[in-house]
């Protein structure tokens, strides 16, 4: 099910963040692990800055993120993204992040993506979602691809991260895929 409020999966639900998630998605974002194949992997978001972040979700009209919630127990686990949204091209920026790591590998982060990327062309009426993975995320990187997105190109060392360089591999779903 689709609609503004709540996308329905199998397993997982995806709802928006509420001001009550600023703690847990503070601690997944400055957490190294789970941060590491983050874009930004900025660390030491602090309470205030993370819920400023959260309530700016909802004046923001060029981005929308969920939480990922288990639809056994309500749980949490994650948030996931458009982001960039251009109305125009109608394209946008995928994101996600499975915060709990006693979740990671159980395909929660496949399910969530396929839902977000028919919500964007379902509901947002978009023609292309696109992102960027980091060579060294393989997880991601077969997700992504299991969800339907191709890769469309390598930006070679692009990236710094830890004391050595890495690609970024672009990839983007169309709405005809």
């Amino acid at each position: 099910m689709l609609d503004m409020a709540k996308v329905i999966g199998e397993r997982i639900y995806l709802r928006l963040l509420e001001p009550e998630d600023t703690d847990r998605c503070a601690r997944w974002i400055n957490d190294p692990e789970v941060n590491y194949g983050l874009i930004s992997e900025q660390l030491h978001f602090n309470r205030v800055r993370e819920r400023e972040w959260i309530d700016g979700l909802y004046r923001d009209d060029t981005s929308i993120t969920f939480g990922i919630c288990l639809k056994a127990d309500g749980r949490h686990i994650g948030n996931i993204g458009l982001n960039l949204i251009d109305r125009v091209s109608r394209t946008a920026h995928f994101g996600i992040l499975i915060g709990e790591k006693d979740e990671w590998g159980k395909g929660y982060a496949t399910e969530a993506t396929k839902l977000v990327v028919e919500y964007a062309f379902n509901v947002q009426n978009l023609q292309r979602v696109e992102l960027v993975v980091f060579e060294f995320n393989e997880r991601a990187h077969a997700c992504y691809k299991k969800a339907g997105f191709v890769e469309e190109g390598r930006l070679r060392r692009k990236r710094y991260k830890r004391g050595k360089y890495y690609d970024e591999i672009l990839m983007a779903i169309l709405r005809d895929e």
